[in-house]
């Protein structure tokens, strides 16, 4: 009988050199380092990508997450800034980012309006990101010119039913919270506010403050030090519940407008794919963060309310959000 080709260890049974091959196979890819989880992450400096400029709300938000989060998870936190295009620019980067944690982006409401109203993004809010957690949120207030001579929104919206077409409102951008809160004013208001937007809302501010424009549903950091002063007149905040920095004003809602809200929101969302141990341990230290006291205090001051919670609430609270603008995207007629 001929003798076998093969000889030594080739001469093993098929069966028993393949197992012995993928064990070797999976002894090597246990040798490979794997990503970083909760024990060591971060072990390096973590980026956190707004996608508005220095002063604004988003920004504001940012850099005070990012102190605590250095200090609980003892590395340095970095906001950058990549403004324009409605932060648009921003959340491309970070949907393309490595979903390492070590690339976070700062969303916003504007995410979830630029979701609905604009094609082509480049990128699927819904479905590039993993949320972490919901940090804060800002009501927006409705502000008008002392000149037009109202007190309430009862008033306020019986005049603009006179003058459809002859009241402006200003906004920081298309597609931002204070241009569809206006919208949703309209939805719901029966009126007819033209929008005017701004590169930014203290631009907008301005020409509210000479009268250019007459109405604003502004943040209310930038706007109640001019209330303060009366030279402007604060109506409402666009929040179910009343703001916490201004108690004694009435919600929109409150004021006839029933189940009117809206808010600005600030919360941290990491690439999807990213390592649940590092979503969790972000999430974790980001609630520690709003439980803060002196954290608090500080977003308080400046009209932030402290919100936190799981990423499973915070994905829930933007699929709600991406419904309720889709809802008045196309009430409005703003669908592209």
């Amino acid at each position: 009988m001929a003798s076998s080709p093969v000889s030594g260890s080739d001469a093993m049974p098929l069966p028993r050199r393949r197992f012995l091959q993928l064990a070797a196979g999976a002894a090597a890819l246990a040798a490979v380092p794997r990503p970083a989880n909760a024990q060591t992450y971060p072990t390096r400096p973590v980026r956190i990508i707004v996608g508005f400029g220095p002063g604004s709300s988003g920004d504001v938000a940012a850099r005070m997450l990012a102190q605590p989060l250095g200090r609980l998870l003892g590395q340095q936190f970095i906001v950058e800034n990549r403004t324009g295009a409605g932060s648009n620019i921003a959340t491309n980067f970070v949907a393309h980012a490595p979903s390492d944690g070590y690339t976070l982006l700062q969303g916003t409401v504007a995410n979830t309006i630029n979701a609905v109203i604009t094609p082509n993004l480049g990128f699927d809010f819904a479905k590039d990101f993993a949320p972490i957690s919901l940090f804060a949120t800002q009501p927006n207030i409705l502000v008008v010119h002392p000149s037009l001579g109202v007190r309430s929104v009862d008033e306020f919206i019986k005049l603009a039913r006179e003058k459809p077409g002859q009241l402006s409102f200003g906004s920081a951008g298309v597609g931002g919270a204070s241009h569809f809160t206006g919208e949703l004013f309209n939805v719901m208001a029966g009126t007819k506010l033209v929008h005017v937007p701004y590169p930014g809302t203290a631009q907008a501010a301005t020409d509210l403050l000479g009268g250019r424009v007459q109405v604003m549903f502004s943040p209310a950091s930038t706007v109640l030090q001019l209330v303060a002063e009366g030279k402007l007149i604060a109506l409402a905040s666009s929040a179910l519940q009343r703001a916490s920095v201004a108690p004694d004003l009435p919600t929109i809602s409150e004021a006839g407008l029933t189940g009117f809200d809206t808010s600005g929101w600030f919360g941290l969302l990491a690439p999807a794919g990213a390592d649940r141990d590092i979503i969790e341990r972000v999430a974790a230290a980001s609630n520690e963060a709003a439980k803060s006291p002196d954290v608090a205090a500080t977003m308080a001051r400046q009209g932030f309310d402290m919100v936190g919670g799981s990423p499973e609430e915070f994905a829930a609270f933007i699929r709600e959000e991406l419904a309720k603008w889709e809802r008045v995207a196309s009430a409005a007629g703003l669908k592209r």
